[in-house]
């Protein structure tokens, strides 16, 4: 498993002390050709900002654009991309893999 590396979560902290709003988003289930581990993580600020990965760019976009949903509604949110989801196709998820992602707003 992959967890959030040093420089990820001070990247994090640093934009919470400079006044921007964070949402955490982390891999929690993986199936068949996943492109990252489950633990792998993404922190994106409420400017779309964003360091780490959960998807080695397949779903990067749809994943920070619910981030920023997040971070405004304060909603947690579990999303769910593979093969079979027409919304995997349209990312770009088509390495055959499922992946599930919980995005969360840091406070």
């Amino acid at each position: 498993m992959s967890v959030a590396t040093p420089d990820l979560l001070e990247q994090a902290a640093q934009w919470r002390a400079d006044g921007r709003r964070v949402a955490l988003a982390s891999v929690v289930t993986t199936w068949g050709s996943a492109p990252r581990p489950a633990g792998s993580q993404l922190v994106v600020d409420d400017s779309g900002r964003f360091a780490g990965s959960v998807s080695g760019g397949c779903v990067e976009t749809a994943v920070v654009q619910e981030a920023m949903d997040v971070i405004v509604s304060g909603k947690p949110r579990l999303l769910d991309f593979g093969v079979s989801d027409e919304q995997a196709w349209d990312v770009g998820l088509a390495c055959g893999g499922k992946i599930k992602v919980y995005v969360e707003r840091i406070d």
